[in-house]
């Protein structure tokens, strides 16, 4: 099994940053594609950004790019999601996600593993 714990959400103005960690603990012998998702109150969860086992292959959705950035930390299955440019529309619950697999799906159905969330606010 694996635990993924998020950190570093909170509440900004709009224009401002912020990064966000995930790191896994348990089962982490092997290397995980990981990404995030989020979800806003009374929508479904999107997804934001993915990033293969190695590092050298990365998606973003469409109304993130040019705005958010993923790498994966030097510790294992650490990741961090560098948020820029914020805009209300960007405030939702974040989610960190994690799958053995190497593709990187848009979908959440394929992820395995999953964080309980870190919140992202952004105020006009």
């Amino acid at each position: 099994q694996v635990q993924l714990i998020e950190s570093g959400g909170g509440s900004v103005q709009a224009g401002g940053s912020l990064r966000l960690s995930c790191a896994a603990s348990g089962r982490t012998v092997i290397m995980y594609t990981m990404g995030w998702f989020r979800q806003a109150p009374g929508k479904g969860r999107e997804f934001v950004a993915g990033i293969s086992r190695s590092g050298d292959r990365m998606d973003y959705a469409d109304s993130v790019k040019g705005r958010y950035a993923i790498s994966r930390g030097n510790t294992k299955n650490t990741v961090y999601l560098q948020l820029h440019s914020l805009i209300p529309g960007d405030t939702a619950l974040y989610y960190c996600a994690a799958r053995a697999s190497d593709s990187i799906p848009t979908t959440p159905g394929p992820w395995v593993y999953w964080g309980r969330g870190t919140q992202v606010t952004v105020a006009s």
